[in-house]
């Protein structure tokens, strides 16, 4: 397994992370996830930590805590092997003060995270969302303290906008606080917009990508082609995931699924394996988060690293995912001799 530097910060994540959405399944959206138990989440972690994946990522609010809960299970005698990811901001709670990165959602959001894991550390804890009431000097200045005091030991954000993050970067220049070193976000061959704004910020500001869904949202498993109708069992048909999902034109769909099925008998890989291996090249991504229902999954995605795409097949998979630039994107690829896009784009 490849290591590689999260950010600019001096430690070293996996290409590739485990995400435990699948753990628990207690409600209604996360059961069109998985609903592995602890007996079956050993199993994962094991196979992960055979493998050389040692992060592990969670949130709290994933199956209302129970996904925390089933990892600490599993990673029970063995916390020095692995690296934890864990994440806060969403609604925990019906209280007023049970939602959002005031000091005192984010103190008891840790607390809480480090019971049901078992542990007395979280390695990169994450905002999941960004809180716009709620003073970014006094998230910053939380987080630096729970640095100092030994709960958690890197920061990052998620889903956030680009003026959010740099916001935040600039809040922790000013007062001397610790950076934002991740950006845990959505980026797939269907969904490229972090390319647009986050990308060129993460390369400039050294912010590492953590990237989530990264087959959009289960539509690049290579169970979705063209003229085929959808397994019955994939969460693709899930109303509920669906709606809360990116959102992707058909056409578009399976015009980047042609181009991955081409690839992938020119590699003899399978596509959901080129398209984590065609992220695993893009500019600023530290690692990207896999996940499994099952061991089988698990094997398949672990086989994305070891290899690379050839320079052609990189270029075939962008031109047929490119899509057209808003504003003020489309402006600024015209001045590209003193404002390049980090990655090619229609």
């Amino acid at each position: 397994m490849e290591y590689r530097l999260l950010g600019g910060s001096g430690f070293k994540v996996p290409a590739l992370t485990f995400g435990t959405g699948t753990f628990g399944g207690t409600n209604e959206f996360f059961k069109t996830w998985g609903s592995t138990d602890v007996a079956e989440a050993t199993k994962l972690v094991d196979i992960c930590l055979d493998a050389g994946l040692t992060m592990f990522d969670t949130a709290d609010i994933y199956s209302d805590g129970a996904s925390e809960e089933i990892l600490g299970g599993a990673i029970k005698g063995r916390r020095d092997k692995v690296l934890i990811s864990t994440k806060a901001t969403f609604r925990s709670g019906e209280g007023p003060n049970d939602v959002g990165s005031s000091r005192h959602h984010l103190t008891r959001a840790i607390e809480g995270s480090l019971k049901r894991l078992g542990t007395d550390y979280i390695d990169l804890f994450q905002l999941h969302a960004y809180d716009a009431l709620t003073p970014a000097e006094e998230v910053l200045g939380t987080l630096d303290e729970l640095i100092k005091a030994g709960k958690i030991r890197y920061i990052g954000c998620s889903n956030f906008s680009g003026w959010h993050l740099m916001k935040g970067l600039s809040v922790s220049e000013r007062h001397g606080l610790t950076r934002y070193v991740a950006h845990q976000a959505y980026y797939s061959l269907v969904g490229r917009e972090y390319e647009w704004e986050l990308m060129p910020l993460g390369l400039d500001q050294k912010v590492g990508a953590v990237v989530w869904s990264p087959l959009g949202w289960g539509r690049l498993t290579g169970k979705i082609r063209r003229g085929q109708p959808k397994p019955a069992n994939s969460r693709s048909n899930e109303k509920i995931a669906l709606d809360m999902g990116p959102q992707v034109d058909e056409e578009y769909l399976y015009k980047v699924v042609d181009a991955l099925d081409e690839v992938a008998k020119e590699t003899g890989k399978s596509v959901p394996q080129i398209a984590l291996n065609w992220l695993l090249q893009r500019p600023t991504v530290s690692s990207v988060i896999i996940g499994a229902r099952n061991e089988e999954q698990l094997r398949q995605n672990l086989g994305a690293v070891g290899w690379n795409l050839t320079k052609e097949q990189v270029a075939k998979l962008d031109a047929a995912s490119a899509v057209q630039l808003t504003y003020p994107y489309w402006h600024q690829a015209f001045f590209n001799e003193r404002n390049p896009f980090p990655t090619a784009t229609a």
